[in-house]
């Protein structure tokens, strides 16, 4: 889904290098995740001016449990410490927060904190900013699935698609990671079927709104075909929003 002025309707970023970035300045790991925060802060302001109607980010995936403990650690604090002090301003602005994931291996804390953020802001309509946190492609077509076993519907790709952890909002028309490295990484696998891609070699701490601006101006000049031929596209034939 696009809208008329070529502005992707769904952004979804893999938010890549946060470590790197630390290390190139000789800082410890969790100094480029607290810079990696900034950044948020400033693409999430760009979307809202820019007309994103939907962010998501890919905060914490669920392999990075393999990380060094006291880096995992250290983020579970910086995402509570980030919650109570984001969320007013979040609020503010207009932003309706979603945390994405599987919640049962958190703490009692974080997990409050989580539901207290989308509670807060349930009834903002500016921005739908979606967190992927303890999130992983193949958890969420499994965890579809067998919602749809439990509740004994079939598995179609309609039921399928309504049962993913991002059922509340249309699919990413555009894909970025930073970072320099060119894959998915278990995000978004399901969403991802037709979503445009685009690598940045920034890491994350750098991500900018000139960057921002960059991606999509490369995504205005894709053709988004969706299996149809560019003929049926110019047309006005496209059947998928």
């Amino acid at each position: 889904m696009t809208s008329s002025s070529g502005i992707p309707h769904h952004i979804a970023i893999v938010m890549d290098g946060n470590g790197r970035w630390a290390a190139k300045r000789f800082m410890p790991r969790l100094a480029g995740h607290r810079q990696g925060m900034e950044s948020l802060r400033r693409c999430i302001r760009a979307c809202v001016d820019r007309g994103v109607a939907v962010l998501t980010v890919f905060a914490f995936s669920s392999e990075n449990w393999n990380r060094p403990a006291d880096e995992v650690s250290g983020l579970m604090e910086l995402l509570a410490t980030a919650l109570a002090k984001e969320v007013p301003k979040l609020q503010q602005d207009g932003v309706q927060v979603h945390f994405v994931g599987e919640r049962s291996g958190l703490s009692d804390k974080v997990r409050a904190g989580l539901a207290q953020a989308e509670a807060a802001t349930a009834s903002n309509g500016r921005l739908i900013l979606n967190v992927c946190f303890n999130y992983g492609g193949r958890w969420d077509m499994a965890q579809a699935a067998a919602k749809l076993v439990a509740q004994g519907k079939p598995i179609t790709e309609g039921e399928l698609q309504g049962a993913m952890a991002l059922a509340h909002v249309p699919d990413p028309d555009l894909i970025i990671r930073t970072g320099g490295e060119q894959r998915l990484s278990n995000f978004l696998l399901w969403q991802a079927a037709y979503a445009e891609l685009f690598f940045s070699d920034k890491l994350w701490p750098e991500f900018d709104e000139a960057e921002l601006d960059r991606a999509m101006a490369e995504f205005s000049r894709r053709e988004r075909r969706f299996g149809q031929t560019s003929a049926q596209v110019a047309a006005g034939d496209q059947k998928v929003a």
